[in-house]
C-alpha cells in the first residue's frame, strides 16, 4: 500500500508499507490541494506538517502512538530548535518516539522551513 501526493509540480510517494512497517517520507506544509502553507511562519509550517503526517497515518489505519521514529529537517536550526522540540512534544504527548533533528541549509521548496519523516510500526498497539 502507498499514499502519494501531487502538487506544485511535485509528485511524491508519501509512504509505503513493507510488512508491519510504514515508511513515511518527509512531510511538508501544504494544503489538500498541494499549495504550500505558512511562508515565513515556522510554527504554522510545523503544525501543518504534523497534520499532514496524521493524514498519512490514517491512510494506513495507524495512530501517533505507533510512530517509532521521526526525522526532522529544519532550516535555521539554532533559531527554530526550541519551537521544534515544543511542538514535537505537544504532538506526541506521553508517547516518545526516537527522533533525529538535523539542521539543513535548504529544503525542496524555497519557503519550506521544516520537513518531517517517520517510521511507523503497525504491529505496535498504542
Amino acid at each position: 500500500m502507498s499514499h502519494e501526493f501531487s502538487g506544485e509540480g511535485i509528485r511524491v510517494r508519501h509512504a509505503t508499507q513493507v510488512g508491519d512497517t510504514v515508511y513515511v517520507s518527509g512531510q511538508l506544509s501544504h494544503d489538500r490541494h498541494g499549495n504550500f502553507v505558512g511562508a515565513g511562519d515556522f510554527e504554522l509550517q510545523v503544525r501543518t506538517t504534523l497534520e499532514n503526517l496524521d493524514l498519512v497515518l490514517r491512510q494506513f489505519g495507524a495512530e501517533r502512538g505507533q510512530i517509532a521514529e521521526t526525522t526532522v529537517l529544519v532550516r535555521n536550526l539554532r533559531k527554530n530548535f526550541d519551537t521544534t522540540a515544543r511542538l514535537h512534544a505537544e504532538y506526541f504527548g506521553e508517547h516518545r518516539p526516537t527522533s533525529t533533528v538535523m539542521g539543513v541549509s535548504d529544503l525542496a521548496l524555497p519557503d519550506q522551513l521544516v520537513e518531517i519523516g517517520a517510521l511507523v510500526r503497525l504491529d505496535v498497539k498504542p
